[in-house]
């Protein structure tokens, strides 16, 4: 007995403290089956009754115990993919680097992963985790999370919670804290830097001192991350609904580095507070806290107007006029954004909205009823409304086109009437203030005469 209690508190082979499993009962942390998802439940007591362990792992079970409606459900297995995979008909193996079961229950995907070990673990030259798909228990998958609050695995059978890493503890403390050694975990993932970010300003977690003293170096090793993997944390960020807090923790954990340009426009604009970007984030935040839907296009559209605004400006001074101007200025970025990971379906909705903002500027004969036609309108004149709410365009433009496309035919057609006779008759006052220069009278040769 007392073999067995040492072995659970002295530190291993590799001198780290080994984990202590602890069973947590439904009396205590009060988390019932009918508060999963039906397809979270549905995965797991379909694996349990293939014969295999299975749980709800992560960050459904912390927000749960935070009284928090978790967004999506993750689940964990001793079944290998190809397992899982026979035993769920709608599933597909995804990830080069962590092999992922997506499971499809409904209109629900649940994603399901394989307890991990720590061996066979292939690093490159900066110590950073290449591929990861070596198998082992529940204790060795504890071992390869990431923080202590993400570390339960809930058992809706037995309506027990497991608890390796005193996370139920660190949850009800709202403290924010790292598995094994803060600074080899940082070096092994640098992405962890940003979800340290993400969770403690989402969650209002106090990041505990050693897991945040490596944070500022680390930082800069996000840089040679795929951008792609970059974009997908940075919009996990923006869109937790809690992004002003989250975009505050960089400067409270020292986070100073260049990383990304729209992470760096997202400081930019939470530390000005003013402007189009600093309105579009508090504007997504409450929308997201109210469970309404937001554009991922449209909000990028918003941050990275103002590096599109400075350029657009520049070409109207050097004599374009303003729908060639700002088609100039969007190419130009074009080029820079390549490198950004921005994935197509977003990047064009940005463009589009970008694009219709100087045609709202016609509003004489059939121009507004075409604009209106227009698959983007909608997301383009909300982005005129933006534009006008932080100074960017003509409030008087904005009213106009609010009360255009709530019209009739016939007020239409009145309102564009009317701008084309006041058209005509500024163009008739422009005509008369120019005053002809006199003809200089031709001097009659006298050989002629």
């Amino acid at each position: 007995m007392l073999k067995k209690w040492l072995h659970k508190v002295l530190p291993g082979k590799s001198g780290k403290p080994r984990a202590r499993k602890e069973v947590i009962p439904f009396t205590e942390h009060r988390i019932s089956a009918d508060m999963l998802s039906f397809a979270a439940e549905k995965v797991v007591r379909r694996l349990h009754n293939e014969g295999f362990e299975a749980y709800v792992v992560g960050g459904a079970v912390r927000d749960l115990l935070l009284g928090m409606e978790p967004k999506d459900f993750d689940v964990a297995t001793n079944a290998t993919p190809e397992q899982i995979r026979k035993v769920f008909r709608r599933s597909r193996i995804i990830g080069r680097r962590f092999q992922i079961v997506h499971v499809m229950i409904g209109p629900e995907t649940i994603e399901v992963t394989t307890f991990r070990s720590g061996g066979k673990v292939q690093h490159n030259e900066h110590g950073r985790i290449m591929k990861d798909n070596a198998y082992g228990s529940m204790e060795e998958d504890a071992m390869r999370r990431d923080f202590t609050c993400n570390v339960l695995y809930y058992d809706p059978i037995r309506q027990q919670i497991i608890d390796f890493h005193h996370g139920v503890s660190d949850v009800l403390a709202r403290k924010l804290v790292m598995i094994g050694n803060p600074a080899e975990r940082y070096q092994e993932d640098p992405v962890r830097v940003l979800r340290a970010v993400r969770l403690s300003g989402k969650l209002g977690f106090e990041v505990e001192q050693e897991t945040a003293a490596p944070i500022a170096e680390y930082a800069g090793r996000l840089k040679q991350e795929p951008v792609a993997r970059l974009f997908d944390e940075i919009m996990k960020l923006l869109f937790s609904g809690y992004a002003s807090s989250c975009l505050a923790q960089f400067d409270k954990l020292g986070v100073r580095e260049n990383i990304h340009p729209i992470l760096s426009a997202l400081l930019k604009a939470a530390k000005d507070g003013q402007g189009i970007a600093a309105a579009a984030l508090r504007n997504t935040d409450e929308r997201l806290r109210a469970d309404k839907s937001v554009s991922v296009g449209f909000v990028l559209a918003a941050v990275m107007w103002p590096q599109l605004d400075s350029r657009w400006q520049k070409n109207i001074k050097s004599g374009l006029k303003s729908a060639p101007a700002l088609t100039q200025a969007i190419n130009d970025l074009r080029d820079m954004e390549k490198g950004w990971g921005v994935p197509q379906r977003f990047s064009a909705t940005m463009r589009e909205i970008w694009q219709l903002q100087p045609q709202f500027e016609n509003r004489k004969g059939a121009r507004p009823h075409r604009l209106l036609a227009q698959q983007r309108f909608r997301a383009a004149y909300d982005f005129l409304l933006l534009r006008a709410e932080t100074g960017h365009a003509d409030p008087e433009l904005a009213h106009w086109w609010t009360a255009f496309q709530h019209a009739d035919d016939t007020l239409r057609l009145e309102m564009t009437a009317s701008q084309r006779d006041q058209g005509a008759k500024s163009g008739d006052e422009a005509k008369r203030k120019r005053r002809r220069k006199p003809r200089k009278k031709k001097e009659v040769s006298h050989e002629a005469v």
